[in-house]
């Protein structure tokens, strides 16, 4: 005879035991998305942001009010707006990634990086749906904006306000993100430690860009570019462990200490 204090331990045995249980458990488990696989998700965003950041440097079309209504704008605006809200997407899960590793070097960098990229995305949604239909209504705004941008002369002369100001500060919270973060990456050496020199030495030389054409500044770009791809896809490919975890529905232990009175 079982007594009718191990009652209630075979009652939560058996509960255990329930054959539909584990099933669910599994099912609901597997629909939960983990850090780890958000990570990679963003990894993969990186891997866009960065090819596209590289591939369309050098088939850019030419910065001026002539270009805004041409079919090649419309056509490379809209994807590099996709392209900016990637970057944030695959900055974030690149820091992620070594957070713990990062410290106060890698947070600073993150918040810069990031930081001129919100700003660059505003800055070509204008481009990508404010320019076209402005540069019929107010050519001299949109060719005074697009030559500030270029480092080209400008022969309108109107007055931009804190639009330059605003730019300016994108530039240097590109220049000082994208060096920190760089930084902060080599040292954590989770991911790839030349992907992160790459990125720290191509932020930091950006200024002597400025020294070129504009169309041979873009070219500076595609390190850039290559550098976050490549640290994307070192987070898409990336294999961990994952840490065992008790399968839902094994027998409790207290089983094989119930005995028979």
């Amino acid at each position: 005879m079982i007594s009718n204090t191990q009652t209630p331990v075979i009652e939560e045995v058996a509960k255990h035991l329930d054959t539909n249980r584990p099933v669910a458990s599994i099912e609901e488990r597997k629909m939960k998305p983990t850090a780890a696989s958000l990570i990679r998700w963003a990894g993969l965003s990186a891997v866009a942001a960065g090819v596209i950041f590289a591939v369309i440097q050098p088939i850019h079309p030419a910065d001026e009010v002539s270009s805004v209504t041409t079919t090649a704008w419309a056509i490379i605006t809209p994807i590099k707006t996709v392209m900016c809200f990637l970057f944030l997407v695959g900055i974030g899960g690149i820091y992620a990634r070594h957070v713990n590793k990062a410290g106060w070097l890698g947070l600073a960098g993150f918040l810069l990086f990031s930081l001129s990229w919100w700003l660059q995305t505003a800055y070509v949604f204008a481009e990508t749906f404010i320019f076209p239909v402005l540069a019929n209504t107010a050519p001299q705004f949109v060719d005074g904006l697009l030559g500030f941008v270029s480092g080209r002369a400008s022969d309108s002369n109107v007055n931009l306000g804190a639009l330059t100001a605003i730019y300016s500060l994108l530039s240097i919270f590109y220049m000082l993100g994208g060096l920190l973060l760089g930084i902060a990456t080599f040292r954590a050496n989770i991911l790839p430690r030349w992907a992160g020199g790459l990125l720290a030495v191509t932020a930091t030389l950006t200024p002597l860009a400025a020294l070129l054409p504009h169309q041979i500044q873009r070219l500076a770009g595609v390190p850039m570019g290559l550098a976050v791809a490549c640290l994307g896809y070192a987070l898409w490919s990336e294999r961990r462990e994952q840490a065992a975890q008790p399968i839902p529905g094994k027998a409790s232990p207290q089983l094989h200490q119930i005995g028979a009175a």
